[in-house]
């Protein structure tokens, strides 16, 4: 049965593209699923009704719920609002919305199950869901008490129902529920009418924006106890274990980067033109550009710093060997970008120290009663006015990639040296990479440069 699992544990799940993919249009929603034909939404709404059930209708949902109406809880809202994320979703895979204006996907929002299995909106083939559950281009979803988790919960059945309709979707788990994680994440933006709309928000720019999302932190949490999966772990996930946060937090985190890391993105995209079935892993692995290994760096490199608002741009890595460091040398540090190649190679176990100087902005001092604002200025050991990962904004950090870090964890940046002066010890052999410390969601309104001197330390 071709279906789609969203179980959630506890944990609240909380965190327009356009890699090009396109999806191939389908009918087969409307066809039998094991042996049983699929009733067309106009009939189920027709049972819907009759069963004295609410019944919330936009373009492209009809939401049939035995909730009772309060003002103010949103509801109301969510046929729209899913018009609105379709819109999103054609953007994102290409597709005109033009020529699929009669494609409407029926939704339960269950209060009590009993009373949608007397109706007959809730076959007995359907699993006993903990949170969602998709067939084809209709879905059940229990109503939790809150409403930005109700609306994503709402949107990732829907890109089920969507991608199943319309692209044939019968891919590898970590696509499957990595690409709704994707498509679901938003936020309200007010119109000037006071109506709200659906922003589409892939990567969140800051935590309230969804609330009790929960993905950037459960990943920030995984790392910190070991226990993160790098990218080929992610591709090889099965489908019994997205039942719980961390599953689905891993595989959004994949789409994520592969859809907006610049050097991944073309493979991505082409794997998308491609049927959306369970060769899709093989055939990412297959495209022009693709380096596994050097995506997996990638990956490890974007949950080493995971943050809101994450800007691949200026986050990209250069991962360049370097040039044995054998005399001091100066390099020039960008304010606004993330960890950057020095060009300098270092010994493992070898001494080193360096020394820097300058001022730039980072960032902005919070507004007065007027609104203006001040850029905030520092040097290299940084300002106590705010800190940034337990240490000072703006402070210069040094670091190597550490490949078999001695914990046992992914691979990531080790900081080895902090602030104007200090000398410090070669970690592996391999570059040293420099930035100044700042949230990875920060960095554009950063302004200046440092200079660096890094010097081999006399045996």
């Amino acid at each position: 049965m071709h279906v789609r699992l969203l179980f959630l544990a506890t944990v609240i799940i909380a965190s327009a593209a356009g890699f090009g993919g396109v999806c191939r249009p389908t009918h087969a929603a409307e066809g039998p699923l094991d042996g049983e034909a699929v009733p067309p939404t106009a009939t189920l709404v027709a049972v819907a009704r009759r069963a004295g059930l609410r019944v919330l209708e936009g373009e492209h949902l009809a939401l049939a719920t035995d909730r009772p109406a309060r003002v103010g809880d949103g509801v109301e809202d969510l046929p729209r609002l899913f018009d609105e994320a379709f819109a999103a979703w054609c953007t994102h895979f290409q597709i005109d919305p033009t020529q699929h204006r009669d494609w409407r996907a029926f939704g339960c929002l269950v209060v009590d199950r009993e009373r949608f299995r007397t109706a007959g909106l809730l076959p007995d083939g359907i699993p006993d869901f903990q949170a969602g559950f998709c067939q084809r281009h209709r879905f059940w979803m229990a109503d939790p008490s809150n409403p930005a988790y109700r609306r994503h919960l709402l949107f990732h059945e829907g890109v089920h129902a969507f991608t199943i309709g319309l692209c044939s979707l019968e891919t590898t788990p970590w696509y499957t529920e990595g690409i709704a994680e994707y498509l679901a994440t938003h936020r309200l933006a007010t119109a000037e009418n006071g109506t709200v709309r659906f922003v589409s928000t892939p990567l969140p720019l800051r935590a309230d924006d969804v609330e009790q999302l929960g993905r950037i932190e459960k990943l920030r949490a995984a790392r910190a106890a070991v226990a993160a999966p790098g990218l080929a772990d992610i591709f090889a996930t099965p489908n019994a274990n997205h039942r719980d946060l961390s599953a689905y937090a891993a595989s959004w985190a994949a789409v994520a980067m592969l859809s907006q890391h610049a050097r991944w993105k073309p493979a991505f995209a082409a794997a998308q033109h491609g049927p959306l079935d369970g060769s899709f892993t093989a055939r990412l692995a297959e495209m022009p550009g693709w380096d596994a290994d050097r995506a997996g760096q990638d990956f490890d490199a974007f949950t080493d710093e995971i943050d809101y608002g994450y800007d691949f741009v200026r986050s990209a890595i250069d991962w360049s060997p370097g040039e044995p460091l054998a005399v001091g040398q100066r390099v020039a540090v960008a304010a606004g970008l993330g960890w950057q190649n020095s060009g300098w190679a270092l010994r493992k176990d070898a001494s080193y120290s360096i020394r820097s100087s300058g001022r730039y902005t980072i960032g902005f001092l919070p507004g007065d009663a007027s609104g203006s604002k001040r850029r905030l200025e520092s040097e290299s050991d940084g300002i106590s006015l705010r800190w940034y990962r337990r240490r000072p904004l703006g402070r210069l950090l040094a670091s190597q990639w550490v490949e078999h870090p001695a914990d046992g964890g992914r691979p990531r940046f080790v900081v080895l040296a902090t602030g104007p002066q200090e000398d410090f010890t070669a970690a592996v052999d391999g570059v040293v990479y420099l930035k100044i410390n700042d949230a990875p969601g920060e960095l554009a309104d950063n302004e200046g440069q440092l200079a660096v001197e890094i010097r081999p330390k006399p045996e």
